[in-house]
């Protein structure tokens, strides 16, 4: 039985808020649960949009966090399709597009990110996508098959994960794919060069053309439909269909008009939260894509856009709101599988903050693991095809101790020896 003394509500209905939803109730909660989701689908998670469910391997109902029927189960009351327009944090209030106002005791702010937009001519012509929510998957899905049967091109804005892992999918439907990418390689400001090459060889074994130092300047159509798309070096490469897969940014619209603060674009652009995910206001907290957050093991904001941070920052944040003492120093964590190629990612490390790269096995093989680190110290660590070592890599950069690279990159020293 729901007692009404006690109203919570969560904005936003991906993975975080979801899991923020559960939380309350495993944890005991028994005040008012409201989960405001702006789609028209119940809460699902995002990894198989550009994985399992874009290459036809999973059905649909397979992304969704829980069934329908939970929702009523656990007395959550869930809002399909309805936006939150503003919050009056003075009444403690949000006001959905509907007119409806909802009053609140803890405010949970769950609101993602969204695509970036190309800002070029063309962008208007019905075969340019995006890839973030579950119909722009169910739309590529199908655009992907006629592409593979028809011999058609696709052209891709951008090399980070979204867009090489689309890549992967369009090959495997027999698409003939060209990516554009700015920068010298793929996933540059994430991996760095030393290991972004490893990217570009794969995708180019399997038939992918990349264009590295370019970038898109108008996509071509005629009746509306694609014809090619124009580099910066005034190259036309052929495409029946263009993804901008140029980034996300946090959705932070209506905490910024709340008068939240925002962090800045170095720490991620997100709502600025503290370690237990609480923002400036002490009544509202932040998870997920959009929450740029103070991390403890780092000693500066991060804003992590990837599956394991909304999983587990939900339930942190819910925890928090029901006034738990709460740090969240997960180390952030990520996995991609590309062809017959899978990979983990555990740590912090963008180009700039290491000054070393060690390997651990044979890269030429695609079998190794790769540590980054800094003055001795590992930062991140990145497995392919090698298993079950996630746990020992995240201890060791937790551990901050001071490794030889000798050993770091001797495959008979075990892991676990490394942290101290």
């Amino acid at each position: 039985m729901v007692d009404a003394d006690q109203t919570f509500v969560i904005v936003g209905g991906g993975l975080a808020g979801a899991k923020a939803a559960e939380t309350l109730r495993a944890e005991g909660f028994t005040g008012r649960v409201i989960l405001i989701c702006d789609e028209r689908d119940h809460p699902y998670e995002r990894p198989p949009l550009s994985k399992g469910y874009l290459l036809g391997k999973e059905e649909r109902d397979s992304v969704f966090v829980h069934e329908p029927a939970w929702y009523t189960q656990a007395e959550i009351e869930l809002h399909l399709g309805q936006v939150v327009v503003s919050i009056d944090r003075y009444a403690k209030s949000v006001r959905l597009g509907d007119g409806t106002l909802i009053e609140y005791d803890k405010l949970l702010l769950a609101t993602g990110a969204e695509p970036r937009r190309l800002d070029v001519p063309g962008t208007d012509l019905a075969g340019v996508h995006h890839l973030r929510r579950l119909a722009h998957a169910e739309r590529l899905r199908g655009v992907l098959t006629s592409l593979g049967r028809d011999n058609g091109h696709l052209v891709i804005a951008g090399a980070g994960w979204i867009g090489l892992e689309v890549a992967a999918a369009a090959r495997e439907y027999g698409a003939e794919v060209t990516v554009v990418e700015p920068l010298p390689t793929p996933l540059h400001s994430v991996l760095g060069p030393e290991l972004g090459q490893l990217f570009a060889d794969l995708h180019r074994e399997h038939g992918v053309r990349f264009h590295f130092g370019r970038k898109l300047t108008e996509i071509l159509g005629q009746d509306g439909v694609v014809l090619a798309a124009r580099t910066d070096d005034g190259e036309e490469h052929p495409a029946h269909a263009v993804l901008a897969a140029i980034g996300a940014a946090p959705r932070t619209a209506l905490a910024e008009a709340a008068g939240l603060t925002i962090a800045d674009r170095a720490h991620g652009a997100g709502i600025a939260v503290d370690a237990s995910l609480r923002t400036s206001d002490p009544d509202i907290h932040a998870a997920g894509d959009v929450a740029s957050t103070l991390h403890p093991l780092l000693g500066f904001p991060i804003r992590v856009e990837h599956w394991a941070n909304a999983l587990n920052g939900g339930p942190a944040a819910a925890r928090a709101m029901l006034g738990q003492e709460v740090t969240y120093d997960r180390v952030p964590y990520f996995f991609s599988d590309q062809y017959d190629m899978g990979m983990e990612y555990s740590g912090w490390a963008p180009p700039g903050t290491y000054d070393e790269v060690v390997i651990r096995g044979d890269v030429g093989k695609r079998q190794f693991i790769a540590f980054w680190l800094a003055e001795g110290r590992v930062l991140a660590g990145m497995n392919v095809n090698v298993w079950d070592v996630t746990e020992p890599i995240q201890k060791l950069i937790r551990s901050r101790a001071q490794v030889g690279p000798e050993a770091l990159s001797d495959p008979s020293v075990p892991l676990e020896s490394l942290a101290g």
